[in-house]
C-alpha cells in the first residue's frame, strides 16, 4: 500500500456507515467516532444526548491508489439519504445529520462538487452538512466493528445489513478480497 489518507463522513448510525466502508478494497482502517461539536471527549451518552453538536462519524484510512476520495463519496452517498435532516431511519437528531468532514482543501472541493451534482438529482434539498474536521473522538471500543462483532443484532439486520448489500451490489469491483 502505498501512502494513506483519511476521510471522515457521518450519515446516522456510525455502526452501519462502519460496516459498509469496511467491505472496500484499500480501506486499511474504519474508526467509529465523534466530530463536528463542541464537547471534548464527548461520551456515547453525551452525544445521543444531542448537546455536545457532535455527529456519529467514521474516520477512513485508505489508499488513494486503490480507492479514491471520490469514490468513498459514492459509498458514502450511496448508503445513507442525504435529504433527511438530522436523521437517518429510525435516528433521529442532529447526532445522525449527515456530514462530511474534510481534512483539506482538495476533499473540500470534491465533497462540494459531489453535493452540488447530487442535489440536481434528488427532488428534496441535500442537507449534507460539509466542514473541516477539526478533531475526531474515537468511540469506546464496543462501537468499534459493532457489526463484525454483533452480526445477529436486531438492529444491525435490520439497518446494517440491506446496506452492506447495496455496497456489496453497486461496488462489486471495488470489494476486498
Amino acid at each position: 500500500m502505498g501512502s494513506t489518507q483519511t476521510a471522515t463522513f457521518g450519515g446516522g448510525c456510525f455502526w452501519c456507515v462502519e460496516a459498509a466502508f469496511k467491505e472496500l478494497d484499500g480501506i486499511s482502517e474504519v474508526t467509529s467516532g465523534y466530530a463536528g461539536g463542541k464537547t471534548e471527549n464527548p461520551s456515547y451518552e453525551q452525544v445521543c444526548s444531542g448537546n455536545t453538536g457532535h455527529a456519529e462519524v467514521v474516520q477512513v484510512e485508505y489508499d488513494p491508489v486503490a480507492v479514491g476520495y471520490d469514490e468513498l463519496l459514492e459509498v458514502f452517498f450511496a448508503v445513507h439519504d442525504p435529504t433527511q435532516l438530522n436523521r437517518q431511519g429510525p435516528d433521529v437528531g442532529t447526532q445522525y445529520r449527515s456530514i462530511v468532514l474534510y481534512h483539506d482543501d482538495e476533499q473540500e472541493r470534491q465533497a462540494s462538487a459531489y453535493v452540488e451534482a447530487l442535489d440536481e438529482e434528488y427532488d428534496d434539498k441535500v442537507v449534507t452538512e460539509l466542514a473541516p474536521l477539526e478533531t475526531f473522538y474515537e468511540a469506546e471500543e464496543y462501537h468499534q466493528d459493532y457489526f463484525e462483532k454483533n452480526p445477529d443484532d436486531a438492529y444491525c439486520q435490520f439497518h446494517a445489513s440491506p446496506k452492506i448489500e447495496k455496497v456489496r451490489e453497486k461496488f462489486a469491483d471495488k470489494l476486498a478480497n
